[in-house]
């Protein structure tokens, strides 16, 4: 999610400076799975990342399965339409990809207020084959406006459950903007029966030395990189029913495969949730 935000004080959407020059986080993640849609700023920033912490690229790609399995699982428990917050820059294995495979009219609305990760996202969903899906420019930081921009759209029934999906997006707000409120805000316009699926980067497992270096690199970018503790994450779900096995590490949500040596310590927790 980019977050030069595009919303004026009135709450309307305003063009923003792409910035080029600038990191930005959805664009280094980008890189970090392989991507090419990056600016020289950008990998220049993800490779000072990548040589304070090299585990920086095994824990997107490890996000990402998370969020394939984490979706599925949703989408099979009869979940059919899908609010997906924060989504960057559109790769293989999209929420809409994955939701479509247990229910072909499954509906997606991606929320971001990245003019790129817009941009792109846009070009994709014009293709064929893509469904029930729409873009919508808002910010996660305003999430009644935001909310206000979904039901605009009228893609998605409020009133019937949804799949919230905050994947790797909440590390990116501080804790001046509020996370905690942000999601609780989202999860009281839903009714009983939707699913939050949630990954966020922690720094429980590196060194304090390591933490600030890579903290570092973020703090020039267009968003700062804040680690929360498995007890903080766990936070984002108070009220709501846990899916086995709870909050952890993201290799360990459900693996489709025996997890690989040190899957324990990857920086990055994540969960699914049932709202009662």
């Amino acid at each position: 999610m980019g977050y030069e935000s595009m919303w004026g004080p009135d709450g309307v959407g305003h063009p923003a400076d792409l910035r080029p020059d600038v990191p930005h986080p959805a664009r280094m993640y980008d890189y970090y799975l392989g991507g090419k849609d990056n600016f020289p700023a950008d990998r220049a920033a993800a490779e000072k990342a990548l040589a304070a912490n090299p585990e920086f690229r095994s824990t997107a790609r490890a996000n990402r399965g998370f969020l394939t399995r984490a979706v599925r699982c949703v989408a099979d428990l009869g979940i059919d339409q899908f609010l997906d917050i924060g989504t960057g820059i559109p790769t293989v294995g999209n929420t809409h990809e994955i939701a479509r495979t247990a229910d072909p009219g499954a509906r997606v609305a991606y929320v971001d207020n990245d003019p790129i990760v817009l941009s792109h996202a846009r070009a994709l969903m014009a293709g064929s084959g893509h469904g029930r899906t729409t873009v919508i420019q808002a910010d996660l930081r305003q999430p009644a406006a935001l909310l206000d921009a979904v039901r605009a759209v009228d893609l998605l029934d409020l009133s019937r459950p949804v799949g919230l999906v905050l994947a790797a997006v909440l590390h990116f707000l501080r804790d001046e903007d509020e996370p905690y409120r942000a999601v609780a805000t989202l999860l009281d316009a839903l009714p009983s029966g939707s699913h939050l699926v949630l990954s966020h980067g922690t720094a429980d497992f590196i060194p304090a030395v390591v933490r600030d270096r890579v903290t570092g690199v973020y703090d020039k970018a267009t968003a700062p990189l804040v680690g929360r503790t498995r007890a903080e994450v766990r936070t984002f779900f108070d009220g709501l029913d846990l899916l086995d096995p709870g909050v952890v590490t993201v290799p360990l949500w459900r693996p489709d495969t025996p997890p690989a040596p040190g899957a324990d310590h990857v920086s990055m927790y994540g969960a699914v949730a049932r709202k009662p």
